[in-house]
């Protein structure tokens, strides 16, 4: 470069950075540090700062512990917002320092549900300034922003006693479980909106409301698993008094469409007290959340769908499988008296690792939901012909006829009959429905020319003859692939 040319560079290089400390020393104080340094009773700059992070899911709960501690008597508070496009990268000392570019504004604030009805305004981004019987302090509040690569809940308390920041974490943490908007909901976590940079928001859904006669098993085999389930959790202080662990898993297998997920259901409407947790599809990467939310918020309920997603027998799947180390570590992790209670499902009981079953404590009850038997099919014609006007001289075919398949298939078929006795006698009011009806639609689903079709409905494939049938289109054999029933 010519040296008359780099001379020049240099000047003017000396000149900008002369000119920007002679702006920010004629700056002085920005709005939000002369607030500070006002409620504070001087400079704000260089006071300890005690931060402290929660998960994304927990945002709600960060606020309603948060208010609960700022409304409590003796203490005084306001909520200020601040503009400029850094403010969401600068922690709460970088703040202090800007003498231009951040300045007061609008909070921001995000509607978050707290339950399946209700939502709650949190703080996405704020500063209260807090009198605290006497004591002044500040705390900024950042709610998860994926787009800002915010991944957490951040606390973060401006205060010339760090002890005092630390009490005030402490009563906030303590707040947050007293006071938790989980306890005693049925929860999943959604997907996130961009990728897996957090947990994704929290669902909320309506507890069932099923009664014991809508689930249709093995002789024994509701009894089984209310024993296990419900009545561990109305005798766990006597079982707790006489040493007796009341954490417990359940494994509940068989043919997908016969009753499984349905069973499941039966056993939240009957737990109104727990805390439920859902894990399915991509929900299970959340599982050491879910784990963590049930030691905190027991009596509670983990629901794994499809455990063999997660936990496939090593010796058959040799790749690493980080989330069933993790189902293993959080079974063997939860306190033997904490009453929480574990139920998995599966359609493929030969896959699922036996580790899962190889200590007490991680599943101590499989219980197989399936295919219904005689008189199980029989319960399923009477359960799902509710609301018809069911007019079936020989139910006996109709159970024969019907062996071999799923829970499911009998629901469509009942609905199928309902729909041709619909169309064939028109009129209004509830349906009849004959065994001229049922029989053509059995025609129909068993006769189907699509072997898929049958599959997903529960029924059987074309192969083995059962009972009451001839060979050919519509004779039954094993279930395929179904809806649960």
């Amino acid at each position: 470069m010519d040296p008359e040319l780099r001379g020049f560079a240099e000047s003017f290089r000396r000149f900008i950075e002369r000119m920007t400390e002679l702006a920010h020393a004629s700056a002085g104080p920005s709005g939000l540090r002369a607030r500070l340094d006002a409620h504070l009773g001087g400079e704000a700059s260089g006071l300890p700062v005690v931060v402290e992070e929660f998960a994304p899911y927990d945002h709600a709960n960060v606020q309603v512990g948060l208010s609960a501690y700022l409304e409590a008597p003796g203490r005084r508070h306001e909520l200020l917002g601040l503009t400029g496009p850094g403010r969401h990268h600068l922690s709460f000392a970088d703040l202090l320092e800007q003498p231009y570019g951040i300045g007061l504004g609008s909070v921001d604030l995000v509607n978050l549900p707290i339950g399946p009805d209700e939502t709650l305004a949190c703080v996405r981004f704020g500063i209260y300034l807090v009198a605290d019987a006497g004591t002044p302090l500040a705390i900024v509040v950042r709610g998860p922003q994926e787009e800002f690569g915010l991944g957490s809940v951040r606390l973060e308390v401006l205060c010339r006693d760090p002890g005092h920041a630390r009490r005030l974490l402490a009563e906030v943490r303590r707040l947050m479980v007293e006071r938790n908007v989980f306890r005693g909901q049925v929860i999943s976590f959604g997907e996130s909106r961009m990728g897996h940079v957090t947990l994704g928001p929290v669902v909320f859904h309506r507890r069932p409301e099923l009664g014991r006669d809508a689930v249709v098993l093995a002789e024994g085999a509701l009894e089984a698993v209310e024993r296990h389930v419900l009545g561990i959790a109305r005798l766990r202080d006597r079982l707790r008094a006489s040493r007796q662990h009341v954490k417990r898993g359940l494994l509940l297998h068989g043919p997908p469409g016969c009753g499984k997920t349905l069973t499941v259901r039966y056993l939240l409407a009957q737990t109104p007290g727990h805390t439920v947790v859902l894990l399915t599809g991509g929900g299970l990467e959340m599982l050491r959340g879910a784990c963590a939310l049930a030691r905190l918020l027991q009596p509670s309920v983990v629901v794994l769908e499809d455990v063999d997603l997660v936990a496939r027998d090593r010796d058959v799947f040799t790749k690493e499988q980080p989330l069933l180390f993790d189902l293993l570590n959080e079974l063997d992790g939860i306190e033997e008296d904490a009453d929480v209670a574990f139920v998995l499902t599966t359609n493929r009981a030969d896959l699922v690792e036996p580790a899962l079953a190889a200590r007490p404590g991680r599943v101590d009850l499989a219980v197989e939901v399936g295919l219904p038997d005689a008189r199980g099919r029989r319960r399923l014609i009477e359960l799902y012909g509710r609301g018809l006007d069911l007019r079936l001289t020989d139910p006996d075919r109709v159970v024969a006829r019907t062996e071999g398949v799923a829970a499911s298939f009998i629901k469509e078929l009942m609905r199928r009959a309902a729909v041709l006795s619909a169309e064939a006698m028109g009129g209004a009011g509830p349906i009849t429905v004959t065994d001229e009806h049922v029989h053509a639609a059995l025609d129909e689903l068993l006769g189907s020319a699509s072997g898929i079709g049958r599959a997903l409905l529960g029924g059987p494939r074309r192969g083995d003859v059962g009972p009451g049938e001839r060979p050919g289109p519509g004779r039954p054999a094993r279930p395929g692939r179904g809806e649960e029933g």
